[in-house]
C-alpha cells in the first residue's frame, strides 16, 4: 500500500465581503439583502476590493450572510437581516491565524 502524503498550500487572505458585511450589520439597523448589499457593493467599490463582477458578488455577499445567520452572529426575520451583539466575531481582524 503506498503511502501518499498531500500537502496543501492555503493563503488566508483577508474576507472582504464578510468583513463589510459585519461592518454594516454591526450598527444594529434592520436590511433587506438588497438594501443591504447595495450598501456592501458600494463600501467595496470604494476601498476598491470589487472583483468578478456585481453578480458573482451578489451570490458571495448571500452566501456568507446565510454563513453568519448559520453561525447564529446574524438574525433572520422574514427577509430581514439583523447583527447581533457578537457580529464583530465574524471579522477577519478578529480570526485567529
Amino acid at each position: 500500500m503506498s503511502n501518499t502524503r498531500r500537502t496543501r498550500f492555503s493563503r488566508r487572505v483577508p474576507d472582504h465581503v464578510t468583513d463589510e458585511l459585519v461592518n454594516v450589520l454591526a450598527d444594529k439597523a434592520t436590511f433587506g439583502f438588497n438594501d443591504l448589499f447595495e450598501v456592501v457593493y458600494e463600501n467595496l467599490k470604494a476601498r476598491n476590493a470589487v472583483s468578478g463582477g456585481e453578480e458573482m458578488l451578489r451570490l458571495r455577499a448571500y452566501e456568507k450572510l446565510q454563513n453568519l445567520v448559520t453561525r447564529g452572529l446574524v438574525e433572520k426575520n422574514g427577509k430581514e437581516y439583523r447583527g447581533l451583539n457578537n457580529i464583530q466575531d465574524a471579522s477577519s481582524a478578529n480570526v485567529a491565524t
